[in-house]
């Protein structure tokens, strides 16, 4: 009789590459179109230049981890088909195990935007999310789309609008004008 052996590391890990007879085409066609539109090889350079580890993942993305810049800040991020961390992924994946499909999420998103198109949009709707929560994520479009709870975000109720667009335009009209106003905590006038 003889003893089942255990399983490799790499056979129990959701992070290895899926074989190609198990990839639906969608998958197919979002890998091929964020090459032809150059967001996958812009990750390619962005985690290469970060000084990341990249390797093939699974679903066609890849992999990048132990990202060394700060920027930008979270758990992770996707350019392309690139999943990029500071972490180890295998780790990350084990505390949040829906983090890579909140991920492809984003990779079919960069597919979707055509590629550098992506950037703009997102920053937009990350300033519309802040605008409105006063949190990045929570009503970022993109972020929603993705599954907010998958991605590690909380859903943050939105703020009334005319209040935070007022303060904003206060401040917009001290620096304007060199005067600090007495919502800065600051004596109105320069001081001279």
């Amino acid at each position: 009789m003889s003893l089942p052996q255990p399983e490799s590391p790499a056979a129990t890990s959701s992070l290895v590459p899926t074989p190609a007879e198990l990839l639906p085409r969608s998958v197919r066609i979002r890998h091929a179109l964020n090459w032809l539109n150059g967001s996958t090889l812009l990750g390619m350079g962005v985690a290469t230049a970060g000084g990341a580890d990249v390797r093939p993942g699974p679903r066609k993305l890849y992999v990048a981890e132990h990202y060394r810049w700060r920027f930008p800040t979270g758990g992770a991020f996707t350019v392309g088909d690139v999943v990029i961390t500071r972490h180890d992924i295998d780790e990350l994946c084990a505390k949040r195990p829906d983090l890579l499909e909140h991920e492809e999420a984003h990779s079919r998103q960069w597919m979707a935007c055509l590629g550098l198109p992506f950037l703009p949009l997102y920053v937009a709707s990350v300033g519309w999310s802040w605008l409105r929560t006063g949190d990045r994520a929570s009503y970022s479009f993109f972020e929603r789309r993705a599954d907010l709870a998958k991605g590690g975000y909380r859903d943050v109720p939105p703020r009334p609008l005319l209040p935070v667009l007022a303060s904003g335009a206060r401040r917009a009209m001290a620096m304007i004008t060199g005067r600090r106003s007495a919502d800065t905590g600051a004596e109105v006038g320069r001081g001279d």
